[in-house]
Protein backbone atom coordinates (compact mmCIF):
# COMPACT_ATOMS: atom_id res chain seq x y z
CA UNK A 1 0.00 0.00 0.00
CA UNK A 2 1.49 3.34 -0.77
CA UNK A 3 -0.41 6.02 0.66
CA UNK A 4 -0.44 9.85 -0.41
CA UNK A 5 1.24 12.28 1.62
CA UNK A 6 1.36 10.03 4.92
CA UNK A 7 0.92 13.39 7.05
CA UNK A 8 2.40 13.03 10.64
CA UNK A 9 4.19 9.75 9.61
CA UNK A 10 7.66 11.25 8.83
CA UNK A 11 8.69 10.42 12.39
CA UNK A 12 7.13 7.10 12.37
CA UNK A 13 9.22 6.11 9.00
CA UNK A 14 12.85 6.76 10.61
CA UNK A 15 11.66 4.69 13.47
CA UNK A 16 9.39 1.83 11.75
CA UNK A 17 11.75 -0.89 12.45
CA UNK A 18 11.42 -0.18 16.58
CA UNK A 19 7.73 0.95 16.23
CA UNK A 20 6.86 -2.53 14.60
CA UNK A 21 9.14 -4.22 17.02
CA UNK A 22 7.28 -2.50 19.95
CA UNK A 23 3.42 -3.13 18.40
CA UNK A 24 4.22 -6.84 17.34
CA UNK A 25 4.77 -7.37 21.18
CA UNK A 26 1.60 -5.06 22.48
CA UNK A 27 -1.25 -5.88 20.10
CA UNK A 28 -1.38 -9.18 21.45
CA UNK A 29 -2.41 -7.51 24.82
CA UNK A 30 -6.03 -6.28 23.47
CA UNK A 31 -9.07 -8.09 24.06
CA UNK A 32 -9.51 -10.93 21.74
CA UNK A 33 -12.60 -10.60 19.16
CA UNK A 34 -13.92 -12.48 16.30
CA UNK A 35 -15.12 -11.19 13.54
CA UNK A 36 -15.94 -12.68 9.97
CA UNK A 37 -16.61 -16.59 10.90
CA UNK A 38 -15.53 -19.09 8.90
CA UNK A 39 -18.40 -20.44 6.42
CA UNK A 40 -18.97 -24.08 5.90
CA UNK A 41 -16.93 -24.62 3.27
CA UNK A 42 -13.18 -23.27 2.92
CA UNK A 43 -10.09 -25.03 0.99
CA UNK A 44 -7.53 -26.23 3.33
CA UNK A 45 -4.39 -24.93 1.84
CA UNK A 46 -0.21 -24.32 3.31
CA UNK A 47 1.47 -21.43 3.20
CA UNK A 48 5.28 -21.34 1.83
CA UNK A 49 6.09 -17.43 2.49
CA UNK A 50 4.34 -14.45 3.63
CA UNK A 51 5.20 -11.67 0.98
CA UNK A 52 3.45 -9.22 3.48
CA UNK A 53 0.58 -8.14 5.33
CA UNK A 54 -2.16 -8.76 2.60
CA UNK A 55 -0.10 -11.29 0.28
CA UNK A 56 1.19 -14.94 1.03
CA UNK A 57 2.58 -17.33 -1.47
CA UNK A 58 1.00 -21.12 -1.43
CA UNK A 59 3.29 -24.19 -1.33
CA UNK A 60 1.71 -24.92 -4.85
CA UNK A 61 2.91 -21.50 -5.75
CA UNK A 62 0.22 -19.62 -5.30
CA UNK A 63 0.33 -15.99 -5.05
CA UNK A 64 -2.64 -15.10 -3.26
CA UNK A 65 -4.01 -10.99 -2.21
CA UNK A 66 -6.64 -10.98 0.93
CA UNK A 67 -9.56 -9.39 0.02
CA UNK A 68 -10.66 -6.43 2.04
CA UNK A 69 -7.17 -5.18 3.96
CA UNK A 70 -4.80 -3.07 1.99
CA UNK A 71 -2.00 -3.26 4.44
CA UNK A 72 1.02 -0.84 4.74
CA UNK A 73 4.00 -1.51 1.65
CA UNK A 74 7.14 -3.23 2.86
CA UNK A 75 10.26 -1.16 1.44
CA UNK A 76 12.26 -2.46 -1.71
CA UNK A 77 14.64 -1.45 -4.02
CA UNK A 78 15.70 1.52 -1.56
CA UNK A 79 12.80 2.68 -0.23
CA UNK A 80 11.99 2.87 3.61
CA UNK A 81 9.23 0.29 4.92
CA UNK A 82 5.77 2.31 5.21
CA UNK A 83 5.17 2.47 9.44
CA UNK A 84 3.69 -0.75 10.11
CA UNK A 85 4.37 -2.52 7.39
CA UNK A 86 7.41 -5.02 9.22
CA UNK A 87 4.91 -5.63 11.90
CA UNK A 88 1.87 -6.53 9.76
CA UNK A 89 3.66 -8.83 7.87
CA UNK A 90 5.38 -10.48 11.16
CA UNK A 91 1.65 -10.68 12.76
CA UNK A 92 0.52 -13.00 9.66
CA UNK A 93 4.03 -15.07 10.08
CA UNK A 94 2.44 -15.64 13.52
CA UNK A 95 -0.90 -15.86 12.26
CA UNK A 96 -0.20 -18.64 10.11
CA UNK A 97 2.45 -20.30 12.07
CA UNK A 98 -0.42 -20.62 14.81
CA UNK A 99 -2.20 -22.79 12.29
CA UNK A 100 0.78 -24.83 11.44
CA UNK A 101 0.80 -23.51 8.24
CA UNK A 102 -2.74 -24.23 7.08
CA UNK A 103 -4.95 -21.97 6.45
CA UNK A 104 -8.71 -21.92 4.94
CA UNK A 105 -8.93 -20.45 1.42
CA UNK A 106 -12.12 -18.62 0.46
CA UNK A 107 -12.07 -17.35 -3.08
CA UNK A 108 -13.80 -14.04 -4.06
CA UNK A 109 -16.29 -13.58 -6.79
CA UNK A 110 -13.57 -11.65 -8.71
CA UNK A 111 -10.94 -14.55 -8.89
CA UNK A 112 -7.68 -12.50 -9.75
CA UNK A 113 -6.57 -9.32 -9.66
CA UNK A 114 -4.59 -7.40 -12.25
CA UNK A 115 -1.41 -8.80 -11.35
CA UNK A 116 -2.46 -12.78 -11.87
CA UNK A 117 -2.92 -12.94 -7.66
CA UNK A 118 -5.59 -14.95 -6.45
CA UNK A 119 -7.88 -12.66 -4.44
CA UNK A 120 -9.60 -14.58 -1.08
CA UNK A 121 -10.53 -14.49 2.22
CA UNK A 122 -8.19 -16.44 4.87
CA UNK A 123 -9.07 -18.25 7.89
CA UNK A 124 -6.62 -19.63 10.55
CA UNK A 125 -7.52 -22.82 12.10
CA UNK A 126 -9.71 -21.64 14.97
CA UNK A 127 -11.70 -19.88 12.39
CA UNK A 128 -10.52 -16.86 12.80
CA UNK A 129 -9.97 -14.61 9.90
CA UNK A 130 -7.41 -13.69 8.72
CA UNK A 131 -7.66 -9.97 7.77
CA UNK A 132 -10.13 -8.99 10.53
CA UNK A 133 -7.82 -10.03 12.75
CA UNK A 134 -4.95 -7.62 11.37
CA UNK A 135 -7.77 -4.93 10.77
CA UNK A 136 -8.72 -4.70 14.42
CA UNK A 137 -4.88 -4.49 14.92
CA UNK A 138 -4.48 -1.57 13.02
CA UNK A 139 -2.06 -3.58 10.62
CA UNK A 140 -4.25 -2.32 7.43
CA UNK A 141 -6.81 -0.48 6.39
CA UNK A 142 -10.17 -1.49 4.99
CA UNK A 143 -11.23 -1.42 1.09
CA UNK A 144 -13.88 -2.76 -0.60
CA UNK A 145 -13.39 -3.40 -3.91
CA UNK A 146 -16.43 -4.64 -5.95
CA UNK A 147 -17.71 -7.26 -6.83
CA UNK A 148 -15.14 -9.15 -3.80
CA UNK A 149 -17.20 -7.53 -0.73
CA UNK A 150 -19.19 -10.00 0.98
CA UNK A 151 -17.57 -9.20 4.42
CA UNK A 152 -17.14 -5.48 4.03
CA UNK A 153 -19.14 -5.05 6.85
CA UNK A 154 -17.75 -7.22 9.47
CA UNK A 155 -14.19 -6.21 8.07
CA UNK A 156 -15.18 -2.77 8.87
CA UNK A 157 -16.47 -3.68 12.70
CA UNK A 158 -13.06 -5.15 13.12
CA UNK A 159 -11.03 -2.01 12.04
CA UNK A 160 -13.81 0.37 14.00
CA UNK A 161 -12.31 -1.21 17.21
CA UNK A 162 -8.42 -0.11 16.29
CA UNK A 163 -9.92 2.86 15.42
CA UNK A 164 -11.70 3.29 18.84
CA UNK A 165 -8.36 1.80 20.34
CA UNK A 166 -6.12 4.29 18.36
CA UNK A 167 -4.00 0.89 18.05
CA UNK A 168 -1.68 0.71 14.97
CA UNK A 169 -2.16 2.76 11.82
CA UNK A 170 -4.76 4.64 14.24
CA UNK A 171 -2.50 5.71 17.00
CA UNK A 172 -1.87 9.19 14.83
CA UNK A 173 -5.36 9.72 12.45
CA UNK A 174 -3.92 9.12 8.89
CA UNK A 175 -7.00 10.71 7.70
CA UNK A 176 -5.85 13.40 5.55
CA UNK A 177 -7.52 17.00 4.23
CA UNK A 178 -7.88 17.18 0.12
CA UNK A 179 -5.40 20.24 0.24
CA UNK A 180 -2.96 18.00 1.99
CA UNK A 181 -2.40 15.25 -0.90
CA UNK A 182 0.38 15.23 -2.62
CA UNK A 183 1.03 12.57 -4.66
CA UNK A 184 -0.46 9.27 -5.51
CA UNK A 185 -1.69 6.00 -3.96
CA UNK A 186 -4.18 5.01 -0.88
CA UNK A 187 -5.30 7.54 1.31
CA UNK A 188 -8.30 8.55 3.12
CA UNK A 189 -9.77 11.61 3.11
CA UNK A 190 -11.99 13.70 4.60
CA UNK A 191 -13.96 16.83 3.39
CA UNK A 192 -17.16 18.17 2.16
CA UNK A 193 -18.75 17.56 -0.93
CA UNK A 194 -19.51 20.66 -3.21
CA UNK A 195 -20.58 19.57 -6.69
CA UNK A 196 -22.20 16.13 -7.87
CA UNK A 197 -22.28 15.21 -11.59
CA UNK A 198 -23.33 13.10 -13.59
CA UNK A 199 -22.18 12.00 -17.41
CA UNK A 200 -20.81 8.80 -19.02
CA UNK A 201 -17.89 8.95 -17.32
CA UNK A 202 -19.43 7.95 -14.10
CA UNK A 203 -20.57 10.11 -11.02
CA UNK A 204 -17.92 12.59 -10.09
CA UNK A 205 -18.30 14.29 -6.11
CA UNK A 206 -15.96 17.25 -5.74
CA UNK A 207 -14.39 17.48 -2.70
CA UNK A 208 -13.48 20.85 -1.42
CA UNK A 209 -11.61 22.08 -4.15
CA UNK A 210 -8.50 19.77 -4.29
CA UNK A 211 -10.17 15.88 -5.17
CA UNK A 212 -13.13 14.84 -7.17
CA UNK A 213 -14.47 11.25 -6.05
CA UNK A 214 -15.54 9.06 -9.02
CA UNK A 215 -18.47 6.39 -9.00
CA UNK A 216 -16.99 4.53 -12.35
CA UNK A 217 -20.18 4.07 -14.99
CA UNK A 218 -19.51 0.65 -15.15
CA UNK A 219 -19.86 -0.02 -10.84
CA UNK A 220 -22.66 2.23 -10.46
CA UNK A 221 -25.46 -0.17 -10.39
CA UNK A 222 -23.74 -1.26 -6.97
CA UNK A 223 -25.05 2.05 -5.18
CA UNK A 224 -28.48 2.11 -4.22
CA UNK A 225 -30.40 4.40 -6.05
CA UNK A 226 -30.80 6.72 -3.25
CA UNK A 227 -26.58 6.82 -2.63
CA UNK A 228 -26.28 10.72 -3.99
CA UNK A 229 -29.91 11.96 -1.91
CA UNK A 230 -28.02 14.79 0.35
CA UNK A 231 -24.50 14.42 -0.39
CA UNK A 232 -24.03 18.04 -1.41
CA UNK A 233 -22.91 19.96 1.03
CA UNK A 234 -22.15 16.68 3.44
CA UNK A 235 -18.69 16.35 4.81
CA UNK A 236 -17.73 12.90 4.22
CA UNK A 237 -14.21 10.64 4.54
CA UNK A 238 -13.64 8.30 1.28
CA UNK A 239 -11.14 5.69 0.58
CA UNK A 240 -9.17 4.47 -1.69
CA UNK A 241 -6.31 5.07 -4.61
CA UNK A 242 -5.68 8.18 -5.32
CA UNK A 243 -4.60 9.37 -9.11
CA UNK A 244 -2.95 12.30 -10.39
CA UNK A 245 -4.67 13.40 -13.54
CA UNK A 246 -2.06 16.36 -14.65
CA UNK A 247 -0.17 12.90 -15.32
CA UNK A 248 -1.87 11.95 -18.38
CA UNK A 249 -0.87 15.37 -20.55
CA UNK A 250 -2.35 17.88 -18.46
CA UNK A 251 -5.25 18.96 -16.94
CA UNK A 252 -8.83 20.43 -18.80
CA UNK A 253 -10.00 23.43 -17.15
CA UNK A 254 -11.59 23.05 -14.32
CA UNK A 255 -10.52 19.55 -13.42
CA UNK A 256 -9.42 18.53 -10.29
CA UNK A 257 -5.82 16.96 -10.25
CA UNK A 258 -6.39 14.43 -7.96
CA UNK A 259 -8.45 11.85 -8.72
CA UNK A 260 -10.33 9.19 -6.32
CA UNK A 261 -12.65 6.01 -7.83
CA UNK A 262 -15.05 4.64 -5.25
CA UNK A 263 -14.75 0.63 -5.48
CA UNK A 264 -18.29 -0.05 -3.34
CA UNK A 265 -20.42 2.21 -1.67
CA UNK A 266 -18.85 1.70 1.70
CA UNK A 267 -15.84 3.28 0.65
CA UNK A 268 -17.40 6.98 1.37
CA UNK A 269 -19.20 7.17 5.09
CA UNK A 270 -20.77 10.17 5.87
CA UNK A 271 -20.76 12.33 9.04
Amino acid sequence: MRMANPSGFALLLKKAPLVGAFFVGAIWHLPAQAFCPLPERAQQVAVRQVIDGDTVRLTDGRSIRLIGINAPEIGRKGRVSEPYAEAARRRLQALVKASDGKVGLVRGVEAKDKYGRTLAHLYGRNGDNLEAVLLSEGLGYRVAVAPNVRLASCQHGAEQVARKARAGLWARSPVQRPGDIRQSGFAVVAGKVRKIERNRGGVWLELDTALVLQVPARLRRAFPPAYFDGLKGRQVEARGWVLDRSRKGGLKPGQRRWLLPLTDPSMLQRY
